[in-house]
């Protein structure tokens, strides 16, 4: 997780100062780590690591907001853009079979081990996992969402100096609530079903 989310950023840096001047190919040079990540990940695995699938995901929205001008409000509001842009994902994925947070607690729970990625896939049959990872994963749209939205009211509304300020400590202290939040309530389903669990499997 650390390398996926400190090495795009070096390497963003690295061509900014010694290759081009240009965001896009700073931006480009930058997703060359998560790529090869996730390249590797599917060959080795067999499964995308949703953190580098968030990087290139989030370089991608911010290519695509550099894409519409450089006005001073825009590149205030640009910031979130990606974050914004995951948020509307977790709603979408309220839609599909299993929901966005869902893979990003397998990834977290599990890793690798096969083991525990079968188990943590057959919790999805329990009533009460299923309702923990749509709400989960609806409370980080809200999040998110809502973030971006705040940010466009600020810019707006604020000095650019105080969005400045103001902006990262809200971000912060959103992402920081939907972390602790998630974590405390993930923790109470588990308590609940993982004897259900273990009871459930079959024995060698």
């Amino acid at each position: 997780m650390v390398l996926n989310t400190v090495v795009p950023v070096l390497l963003y840096e690295f061509s900014k100062h010694f290759i081009s001047r240009s965001e896009y190919t700073a931006l480009v040079f930058a997703t060359l780590f998560p790529v090869s990540d996730s390249i590797w990940g599917l060959a080795r695995n067999r499964q995308l690591d949703p953190i580098a699938a968030m990087v290139i995901f989030g370089i991608i929205v911010d290519a695509l907001a550099i894409s519409l001008g450089g006005s001073p409000k825009l590149l205030l509001i640009r910031e979130s853009f990606a974050t914004g842009a995951f948020g509307v994902g977790c709603f979408v994925s309220l839609l599909l079979p299993r929901p966005l947070m869902f893979y990003f607690g397998r990834y977290f729970m599990a890793g690798a081990d096969a083991e525990k990625r079968a188990r943590f896939d057959a919790s999805w049959s329990l009533p009460e996992v299923r309702r923990g990872n749509r709400l989960i994963t609806a409370m980080w749209g809200a999040v998110f969402v809502g973030e971006l939205a705040l940010r466009i009211v600020l810019v707006f509304t604020l000095p650019p100096a105080a969005v400045l300020v103001l902006s990262p400590l809200i971000l912060g202290v959103l992402t920081v609530f939907a972390i602790v939040w998630s974590l405390a309530y993930g923790a109470r389903i588990r308590q609940r079903v993982l004897p259900l669990l273990v009871a459930s499997a079959p024995r060698g």
